[in-house]
């Protein structure tokens, strides 16, 4: 069964698609491995020199890969979800997939400072460190304690319970 979104919405559902099934459940592993392992790398790098050193520019690019991956993780949960209808376990799973991004956002933008300062700067004073480890914290948690969230309201969705 091959159903269609309004093309405004979305332009193929074969874009969200591998082999006539869901691309989502797939990406979703994706998003649920690597959102938490970029927080830790980001935490660690904030709070252990050394550790920042040997990540290098690791961490930033997979930061941006988490930042890339999100969306289209959300748009194939939203073509998936408009197969499987208003359920309303569904509809509050895609609610909280929809908060996600701008967590993600946040890690990136820290990473990147975080290297950048750290690359091409002087190093930072000890309230530039303390902030960068703070929202390195904050954004590294936000994204996991979002990813755990959404993953539960995902599996109550599809396990029921």
């Amino acid at each position: 069964m091959n159903v269609r979104a309004p093309d405004h919405v979305f332009p193929s559902m074969d874009l969200f698609e591998i082999a006539g099934l869901p691309l989502h459940p797939l990406l979703v592993h994706a998003v649920v491995v690597l959102v938490p392992l970029t927080a830790l790398a980001l935490v660690l790098g904030a709070l252990f020199p050394r550790v920042r050193r040997r990540l290098g520019v690791a961490t930033p690019v997979a930061a941006l890969l988490v930042l890339l991956l999100v969306p289209v993780t959300v748009f194939a949960g939203e073509a998936l979800a408009e197969q499987v209808g208003p359920v309303p376990a569904v509809v509050h799973h895609a609610e909280l997939g929809r908060m996600l991004w701008p967590w993600p956002l946040a890690m990136f933008v820290v990473a990147v400072v975080q290297w950048c300062w750290y690359r091409f700067g002087r190093a930072p004073g000890r309230a530039a460190r303390t902030t960068i480890a703070a929202l390195a914290l904050l954004s590294g948690a936000g994204s996991t304690v979002m990813v755990v969230l959404i993953g539960e309201a995902g599996a109550r969705a599809v396990w029921g319970g």
